[in-house]
Parts: C-alpha cells; structure tokens; sequence
C-alpha cells in the first residue's frame, strides 16, 4: 500500500494528516509513505523527521500524488489536485461536499475517485475523527471571543468572568454537541454564564448533568433563541448536521438585537454556517462587523494549532490506516459499517443518499459496489 501526503494548497491550512509517529507505524506494518518536502513543517514536524520514520521525501506533489493508492490529506482536494489524480485513486480527508458545488462531485465521479470523508466516519454512533477537531475548535471559539471582546478589538469591553461586584458576560451556545460541550467547558472556567441551546431535550439533559446545573439550557425554538441572542455578549454557533449544509437559524432580524460590540463565532461556518449574516473569513482579516456586532466566521479554526490538531488527527486516523494496509481498502470498507459511512464517490458512482438526492445523481450503496469487485 503506497500512502501519499502533500502540503495543503490552501495558505492558512497548517495541519498535516499523520505525524511522523503516525507514519513510522505504517511503515512498520509494510506501507511505503511519500511525504512531500515542507508538507508538516508549520506544525514543526519536519522532513528529517519523517525520513527517520521511513517515509520518503518527494519534492513535488504531483509525485507524492501519483505514486500514492490513497491520498491523505486534510482539506478535500482542490480542483488542480483533482485533476492530477488518476482513474481509480483513493482519497481520504476532510470533504464537506454539500458545499463543494455539483462540479466538483462530477469530477469524482467522472475520474472514479474513492472518496473517503473523516467528517462522516463513525464508530458506535460518534465521529471520531471529527471530534477531536471539534474539541480544538470549541475551546478556540471562547479563546477567540474573549479576544474581540476587548475594547481594542472593537467589543463590548467586557471580560468573560467579570469581577467581585461586577456580573460575568452571557455566552449563548447554540449547538449541545462537541464543540458546544467543549465551548461551555471553557467559558465556565473563565467564570462566565454559560446558556446552551439545542433542539435535542436529551442533549440539553446530559449538558446540565456534565456541568452539575452550572448551565442553563433551553429548546433551540424561534422564540427562546430569538430571546437568547438579545442576551448573549458571546454567541457560538455550534450546529454540526452529519453530512449535510449547516442549517441558517439566526436570522440577520435577530443579529440587528443583539448588543453593540457582541461578538459572533460561527464555528458552523465549515458547512455553510448557521448565522445569516455570517460570511466565510479568513486567519488574515478574521473578523468583520455587521449591525454593530463582531463576526469571526473562519473555516478549520484547529489549523491555528497545527501541532496539537495534527497530533489529533494522527491518533483518530492510525486505526483506520493500520486496517486498510493489514487488509486493504474495500475489506476495510466492507467489514466496517461505520466506515462504509464516510465513503462518498467510489468506482464511478455516488455511495452517499444526502448526496446524490442534493446533486441529483443516482445512488448507489456502496456494499453493491464492494460485493462487486
């Protein structure tokens, strides 16, 4: 099994797919791993590094693409890096395809591109590789909005946690998942009053059982958010939907409510976001106003900690990879029902249903496909 790594093409994607823990492992196990030159060095894992794990160096990524059976990456391929791979490739990254646009599925599926999302992978109905990324980005969405809080920043002014005598600022979360969790976790360490919204009453119960009642929770309903974001100093947008567009709840209406100098983190901004007036932004200009409130809507907030996200990634990926080289790609698919769940293209023919029912192409489950062969 030949696995290639490349450098991400986009400028702010700074995490690497494996290691060089990660890849000395496979090596051991008989894979031959092509990492291109530069590919982990922003998360200061360098290429002498990876040498001594057993990984070639390669020096274009078009080599590191075309020697490869799988290509790891961690954003889905860009359209030049499509078009590099050949009929029957193997891809397995971060997708997001129901914003990718109907083109890009075309192309997969023209070229007979395995494509294998971590987002849609489960075990035992969690996601695994996505939660740790979620974790990252929760605990970064508070670290952030403290940030534009601040009177430099252009915010209210306030601090998360107050002082004796003077009351702590409202976040409102809206999304009772990982990245809701992990948020809450960080802004009641820093002493603010925490509000978590979601339309899931058991979600809202096992919330208010993690942190003993030190949150308050209510249903994710017109009225009870269009109230919360009034109120809120801080607001993180949490929604994550598996496979599928972030649905657009607060409406530009409720935003014009909420206080001068408040600050929104859409963290949903990955799937499309879940605030009407959030915008995609980037780690150069993260933020922009709209109403006289602060919006930080940049996508794959865990590459601003490329080291510590990598190190995620690897420990989520290794069984996976370890499988798939002790038994190959298509037995790893067909003995794994929850990794039969991330496989989105493969032999020509969409395996996803949200996917072919959104883009309008026929579907085709993937064990047909598997059984096939």
């Amino acid at each position: 099994m030949n696995i290639g790594i490349v450098k991400e093409k986009s400028e702010f994607e700074n995490r690497v797919p494996l290691t060089p823990s990660g890849v000395h492992s496979l090596v051991q196990l008989g894979a031959q791993v092509y990492v291109e030159k530069g590919a982990g060095s922003a998360g200061r894992f360098m290429d002498d590094e990876y040498e001594e794990a057993g990984a070639s160096i390669v020096y274009h990524p078009e080599e590191a693409v075309g020697r490869a059976d799988l290509l790891l990456k961690v954003l889905r391929p860009t359209i030049d890096e499509l078009e590099s791979l050949r009929e029957g490739q193997n891809v397995f990254s971060f997708l997001h395809l129901p914003v990718a646009g109907k083109q890009y599925i075309k192309k997969l599926i023209d070229k007979k591109i395995g494509s294998i999302g971590f987002e849609l992978v489960e075990d035992r109905s969690t996601l695994p590789i996505l939660h740790s990324m979620s974790e990252i980005a929760g605990a970064m969405a508070i670290q952030v909005a403290s940030r534009y809080l601040e009177s430099t920043q252009g915010g209210r002014g306030v601090m998360l946690g107050g002082i004796a005598g003077v009351p702590p600022s409202a976040v409102v979360i809206l999304g009772a998942g990982v990245v809701g969790m992990t948020a809450a976790e960080e802004a009641l360490g820093a002493g603010a009053q925490v509000i978590i919204l979601d339309i899931d009453v058991n979600r809202l119960r096992d919330m208010e059982h993690r942190f003993q009642r030190r949150v308050t929770t209510a249903v994710a309903n017109h009225y009870n958010l269009s109230k919360a974001v009034q109120y809120a100093d801080v607001f993180i947008g949490a929604i994550m939907i598996k496979g599928e567009r972030a649905p657009v709840v607060v409406t530009e209406n409720m935003v014009k409510t909420m206080k001068s100098g408040a600050v929104i983190v859409d963290v949903s901004i990955d799937q499309g976001g879940c605030v009407e007036t959030s915008r995609p932004t980037s780690f150069v200009e993260p933020v922009f106003i709209a109403h006289d409130v602060i919006h930080y809507c940049v996508p794959n907030m865990p590459a601003a900690v490329a080291r510590t996200a990598t190190n995620g990634l690897n420990n989520a990926l290794l069984p996976y990879l370890e499988h798939i080289i002790k038994k190959d790609l298509q037995n790893t698919i067909r003995e794994f029902e929850g990794f039969q769940k991330g496989v989105c293209t493969f032999d020509g023919a969409c395996t996803n249903a949200h996917l072919a029912s959104m883009y309008e192409y026929g579907f085709t489950p993937i064990n047909k496909l598997i059984t096939k062969k």
